[in-house]
């Protein structure tokens, strides 16, 4: 079993309504890439990890997270910045998200 989310990861989301304390860090599986339609990295060198372990006929199902926002963002690193880092890394994936999910909600219409 894996590492558990940063402390100051799990406050921070803990304040908006989200409890982090069942999950555990893992690595990415051979098996995750048929059996998940959408795996978002962080950022570029994770993106092209993945990209490197995926088999060829998958690649479309691996993007940066901040992708609906626009261009190649990556997340920033939240570990120097105190709790404002965190919090502003949430506000990030959060707009992310939103972005995700209305265009999960588009393809379905």
């Amino acid at each position: 079993m894996g590492e558990p989310p940063d402390e100051r990861s799990a406050r921070a989301a803990a304040r908006r309504g989200y409890d982090l304390s069942a999950l555990r860090a893992r690595q990415v599986s051979d098996a995750d890439f048929a059996g998940f339609d959408l795996i978002l990295a962080a950022d570029k060198r994770n993106l092209a990890d993945l990209r490197r372990q995926c088999p060829a006929h998958l690649q479309d199902r691996l993007h940066l997270i901040l992708e609906p926002l626009g261009g190649d963002r990556e997340v920033p690193d939240p570990y120097y910045g105190g709790s404002q880092g965190f919090e502003a890394v949430l506000d990030l994936l959060e707009a992310a998200c939103d972005g995700w999910l209305r265009q999960m909600a588009a393809r379905a219409d």
